[in-house]
């Protein structure tokens, strides 16, 4: 009997250890879409002296093109964000790619520290005028997501010439409004659900929220439904890096090295210089697109916010009503017939 465990035991082991040596250095690529004019290539691409992985997908590149700007920091969604945007795939052209120093950007033994959201917006300005010419467009759709939304507003009020339209989903804004905000629905939600010990814990932490000092713990906002209501983003990484052609377990371990490393000081960085301070005009139309009950950015923050700025072009703020952080994500039905309403040619 104890053979035969060992046995199995054993087979498992190196079961295990051949997908891992083979996922840590298998090739990725992203699947191709049928149609004569068709594109889906993941690629890295020469921004600023440094190569950035550029994933681009359509069905005709003749539609308008779309650059989403990743969250986190740290954070790509080129590991699993083809399950949702199938649908967009029909009427734009989507680019992803992975930020400096992060996800398959990111190089191993490469110093990222001096790295700041300035960095990253030249480097969105400069990705945009080469999809510009590698696609063949006058101009693009910039849609950010969460901290990409920092980013994406630094650039299009330095460049709106490039732009046709700012999307920002999970919109950052007032850092300590927004973190407040946050703070309050999570202590409301433990009270609600009698977890005493939670809220307290989170009524500490008001003194150093509203001094900016820190943002309310994720792994609360994930605890009381303010992250993600509609899908797990985790087991959707998890899947993505295990399973998943875009990636593989070489370029998730680069993931996480480098979210451990620099996300904190960007954050940081967002705390300490809001973007509502930094951006108060901008000249092209602006739609903040946000989920309900989202308590990483703060609907409520974000509004005020876009009715603060200044500058030419229409201001839309669009309420989805069952999403949390993602609603593009969580609702994504509503999210593509919206985009198709507003953008489609």
């Amino acid at each position: 009997m104890k053979k035969k465990l060992f046995k199995i035991l054993k087979t498992i082991f190196i079961i295990l250890f051949l997908f891992i040596a083979i996922r840590l250095f298998s090739p990725t690529w992203t699947p191709s879409i049928k149609g004569e004019n068709s594109i889906s290539e993941l690629t890295k691409v020469e921004i600023n002296g440094v190569n950035l992985e550029v994933m681009i997908r359509g069905s005709d590149k003749n539609n308008p093109v779309l650059i989403f700007v990743h969250g986190g920091p740290c954070c790509s969604e080129i590991p699993y964000v083809r399950k949702y945007q199938e649908n967009l795939e029909k009427d734009f052209t989507i680019v992803h790619y992975d930020q400096r120093g992060s996800g398959k950007s990111y190089v191993f033994g490469e110093d990222n520290t001096k790295i700041t959201a300035v960095t990253h917006a030249d480097d969105l300005i400069a990705l945009t005028e080469y999809i510009k010419e590698y696609i063949g467009k006058e101009q693009v759709i910039l849609i950010g997501h969460s901290y990409g939304t920092y980013i994406a507003t630094m650039a299009i009020a330095q460049r709106p010439d490039l732009y046709q339209a700012y999307i920002g989903i999970g919109q950052m804004s007032n850092t300590i409004d927004s973190e407040w905000n946050s703070l309050e629905k999570c202590i409301t939600e433990a009270e609600n659900a009698g977890n005493q010990g939670d809220a307290e814990y989170l009524k500490g932490l008001e003194p150093a929220i509203l001094k900016g000092e820190c943002i309310t713990p994720r792994n609360y906002v994930r605890k009381y439904g303010f992250a993600a209501r509609k899908i797990d983003d985790n087991a959707d990484y998890l899947k993505a890096f295990l399973f998943g052609t875009e990636y593989n377990l070489l370029d998730a371990i680069g993931f996480y090295i480098a979210s451990m490393k620099y996300q904190d000081s960007l954050i940081q960085e967002a705390l300490n210089n809001p973007i509502t301070d930094i951006v108060t005009e901008i000249n092209i139309p602006v739609y903040f697109v946000m989920g309900k009950y989202d308590g990483m950015t703060s609907p409520e923050a974000a509004e005020n916010y876009l009715y603060s700025i200044t500058g030419e072009g229409t201001k839309e703020f669009i309420l989805f009503e069952e999403s949390a952080h993602y609603p593009q994500f969580e609702e994504e039905q509503k999210f593509y017939q919206w985009m198709k309403d507003t953008f489609s040619d």
